[in-house]
C-alpha cells in the first residue's frame, strides 16, 4: 500500500497501544462523552497518560482526549516538552488538537479513523506536515480505523434514537 508523503506503517506495539485507546474511548462513552481515547508514550514506549474525551463532563470545550492526555503526561513530566513521544488517538485530530501537539513537540502521531468533517492530519487540513510551521510529525493512520469509527457511529446512531 502507497503511504502519503511522512506517513509511516503501523506496527504490532502501535496496534497494541491502540487498543488501550479504544478502550478508553469506551470508557468516555460510558461517561456519555463522544468516545474518543488517547494515550502518550515516551521512547521506551512507557505509557505516560490515557484518557478519553471529558468536554461534557468537565464543562471544557477543549478537553478533547488528546488535549486531556497531554496536558497529564506534561504535568507528570514537569515540562510543556513533550519531545520524543508518540500520540495515539482513535479519531483524526482537530486543529485545536493538533496544534497542541506541535507545541508540545510530540514526535509522532498514531491515529484510526479519518475525520472528513474536523480532521487536520489528512482530510481537511495536513498540519502535521506543513513546512510554513516549526514542528512537524511523523503519521501513522488506519491503525484499528474500522473499531474506531464503529463506536462513533453506535454512539451517535444511538443519540439518534
Amino acid at each position: 500500500m502507497d503511504q502519503p508523503p511522512g506517513e509511516q506503517l503501523s506496527t504490532a506495539a502501535d496496534v497494541a497501544f491502540m487498543r488501550q485507546a479504544l478502550s478508553a474511548a469506551r470508557a468516555a462513552a460510558e461517561r456519555g462523552e463522544v468516545p474518543v481515547g488517547s494515550l502518550l508514550v515516551d521512547r521506551q514506549g512507557e505509557l505516560l497518560a490515557i484518557d478519553g474525551n471529558r468536554t461534557i463532563g468537565d464543562h471544557d470545550p477543549s478537553a478533547h482526549a488528546e488535549i486531556v492526555v497531554l496536558r497529564q503526561a506534561a504535568a507528570r513530566l514537569g515540562n510543556h516538552r513533550l519531545t520524543g513521544t508518540t500520540l495515539y488517538v482513535t479519531l483524526e485530530p482537530c486543529l485545536m488538537c493538533v496544534g497542541a501537539m506541535i507545541q508540545a513537540r510530540i514526535a509522532r502521531l498514531v491515529f484510526g479513523a479519518l475525520d472528513p468533517k474536523a480532521g487536520a492530519v489528512v482530510s481537511l487540513y495536513q498540519l502535521a506536515a506543513d513546512p510554513r510551521l516549526n514542528h512537524r510529525l511523523q503519521v501513522t493512520s488506519g491503525v484499528l480505523a474500522a473499531e474506531g469509527g464503529g463506536l462513533l457511529r453506535d454512539f451517535f446512531r444511538s443519540r439518534r434514537t
